[in-house]
């Protein structure tokens, strides 16, 4: 599946810090230390609606790690993927009439012109769930030829019995896991699972679904193992960042991360889990279930695509925030001020624009504090004429916003 065009991105003067990031699975911040290319899988979308701000608030998080170990000096590998099939979308297709499939190509090409227009580094690879499916059936054969999994009507499960370092990447009691489980697509009330928590790998052929042909009967893939094996077919085990919005924690990342684990020997499956807020509007977290949507295509009608990426990047990527109108507003007069700026023909040194700003976003990705050090600089008067122009590669290739003067 192809990706999307890429932004050109400054070269900035030296190189950066070591990225800090908070590691979910050792609940503290830690530096990451990637050895080779900084390698990084983001679980994509299910591609059944538009990418609404919940998505690009992720998705851009994701972006700044990419930026950071670039700074750095690191080669980054990033991998990303798109569950072009899967039970919300095929309810959608059924919903509404359309071509599961055609519905898929339509809400992946509009999420690649999103995160173009958002400047959005794309990934290496970007691949969609149906192009691997023999060799997601090949990872569900490996699991069971370990003794991993079992038959249930002819569905595949994996056993959580099987998984002894369960529960390692989200340090959740049991009884938190059986509560999150079905609000996140897991069947924990099935009859005849050997344990509530398990889960499943390869989805018996239905009546009117799609299926492909497998060892093990005709069917699909679960949610979880999709990503563990494109993970696996282009990064490896133990690769440096696994990321995603932070209700992927439970169950996606623990059971992928446990996938991983019996599929090859290794831990850590990830070095580091990352995981981004949750976006709410009117006290709810902005879902495709609940239909509390605002679309990034719909605002960029109206806004430049950059102010709506200030105005995502005013919030701290690990924080849960309420979107509101007036944040636009003000990322939009914050692009004013920072293209008039810009614009002028000299301004104070940039030397230490450049070493704030680097500090703040080795910290983990302290964007807010990355756009107070611009905000200080721009409100300044100085001598220098290189540090505009400095200041905008700054603003570019760290944070992604690219500021036109003219």
């Amino acid at each position: 599946m192809r990706s999307w065009s890429a932004p050109n991105v400054p070269r900035l003067p030296g190189s950066g810090l070591p990225l800090r990031l908070y590691d979910t699975a050792a609940r503290e911040v830690r530096e990451t230390r990637p050895t080779g290319e900084a390698r990084m899988y983001v679980c994509g979308i299910t591609p059944y609606d538009a990418t609404h701000l919940g998505h690009a608030n992720t998705y851009l998080a994701f972006d700044l790690v990419n930026r950071v170990w670039r700074d750095a000096g690191h080669d980054v590998h990033y991998t990303q993927n798109a569950t072009d099939v899967d039970d919300p979308l095929l309810e959608r297709a059924q919903a509404t009439g359309v071509d599961w499939q055609a519905l898929a190509e339509r809400e992946i090409d509009l999420y690649r012109s999103d995160m173009e227009a958002l400047r959005i580094l794309p990934p290496r690879e970007y691949v969609g769930v149906t192009e691997i499916i023999e060799e997601i059936a090949d990872l569900v054969g490996r699991l069971t030829e370990r003794g991993a999994t079992y038959e249930l009507d002819g569905d595949v499960y994996f056993s959580v019995a099987a998984a002894p370092k369960f529960g390692a990447v989200s340090g959740y009691s049991e009884e938190r896991m059986l509560e999150l489980f079905p609000e996140r697509g897991g069947d924990p009330g099935r009859e005849g699972k050997r344990h509530p928590l398990d889960w499943l790998l390869w989805r018996a052929e239905r009546a009117h679904e799609p299926s492909w042909p497998a060892p093990f009967g005709p069917g699909r893939p679960g949610w979880h193992v999709e990503c563990t094996a494109i993970a696996l077919r282009n990064l490896g085990s133990g690769f440096d960042v696994a990321g995603g919005g932070s209700d992927l924690i439970f169950p996606h990342h623990e059971m992928g991360a446990s996938e991983g684990h019996v599929a090859t020997g290794e831990w850590p499956f990830a070095r580091a889990y990352v995981h981004a807020g949750m976006v709410g509007l009117d006290g709810e977290k902005m879902s495709k279930s609940k239909g509390n949507l605002v679309f990034v295509s719909k605002l960029r009608q109206t806004a430049d695509p950059m102010a709506v990426r200030l105005a995502l990047l005013a919030h701290h990527y690990r924080s849960d925030w309420e979107w509101t109108p007036g944040q636009l507003a003000e990322a939009e007069a914050r692009l004013a001020r920072w293209r008039a700026a810009f614009a002028r023909p000299s301004g104070p040194d940039a030397t230490a624009v450049l070493a704030g700003v680097r500090e703040r976003m080795a910290d983990d990705l302290d964007a807010p504090g990355a756009l107070a050090v611009i905000d200080q600089w721009a409100a300044e008067e100085g001598d220098d004429p290189a540090a505009p122009g400095l200041v905008r590669d700054i603003a570019d290739s760290l944070l992604g916003v690219a500021v036109g003067v003219g």
